[in-house]
């Protein structure tokens, strides 16, 4: 159990609301963002590719499903979700997929009104992810991108999920529910999670008192940007796609 003089911090950087409208343009460099936390997910500018963020280092998946080790501490993303593993719950799962995340792991766990960060590894029987490909100027919305991103499948793959949970009522600031992305153990094999399947996993599930909300406030397009809120919850439901 967490004691009560530790609190635990989910940092995130820019929001989907925003990305939403197309701002994509990296604000937050990598060196920065590891000051935040070792672990995480975000993209980079242009909304070029899924990151995936593991003990410090960093994995960027680009479209054509290939995957990157980036070591440039100076390149940029324009949203980004960090933390600090600590004070873990260790987590065994038997026969689960999406549909067990999303029903009885979030009652159990009770996580409906939190933030937490969820890992999982072992041997999956089936991942299904997409890639967003980058994006030139003027940027398209996010779900005009995600209509079109590419999806790549692999079976019988030994992996990690790494990603968040986040509550209904902060679904535009960031993912409502779980935002996940996986990558396998050889690094040939990442993206945003939409589908999975694994007979018997092991990880840790993380509940945050703190969430940190870092705005980019230097950045004109962000300061300036137009979101359509009668449509922002459904454009991201449907531009995440993994929540059905």
């Amino acid at each position: 159990m967490k004691g009560n003089d530790l609190i635990s911090t989910l940092y995130e950087h820019g929001t989907l609301a925003s990305l939403m409208a197309g701002n994509m343009d990296g604000t937050i460099t990598v060196a920065d963002l590891l000051k935040h936390g070792s672990t995480g997910i975000g993209t980079f500018n242009g909304l070029d590719g899924e990151v995936i963020i593991l003990g410090g280092e960093v994995y960027q998946a680009v479209s054509d499903g290939h995957v990157n080790h980036v070591t440039d501490r100076q390149a940029k993303m324009p949203f980004a979700s960090v933390h600090t593993p600590e004070d873990l719950e260790k987590i065994e799962l038997s026969n689960v997929d999406f549909t067990a995340l999303n029903g009885d792991f979030v009652e159990k766990h009770a996580l409906k009104n939190v933030f937490a960060a969820l890992r999982l590894k072992g041997k999956f029987n089936h991942v299904k992810v997409r890639i967003a490909p980058k994006q030139e100027k003027p940027y398209p919305s996010l779900l005009e991108v995600a209509k079109g991103q590419p999806t790549f499948t692999n079976d019988n793959v030994a992996g990690t999920i790494i990603g968040y949970y986040a509550p209904e009522i902060f679904g535009s600031v960031t993912a409502a529910g779980w935002h996940l992305h996986f990558i396998s153990d050889d690094r040939q094999f990442a993206g945003h999670l939409l589908e999975f399947n694994a007979d018997q996993l092991t990880g840790d599930l993380q509940i945050f008192d703190n969430l940190q909300q870092h705005m980019p406030i230097n950045d004109q397009a962000f300061r300036q940007g137009e979101v359509d809120m009668g449509t922002l919850r459904d454009s991201i439901a449907q531009s995440e796609g993994n929540n059905d």
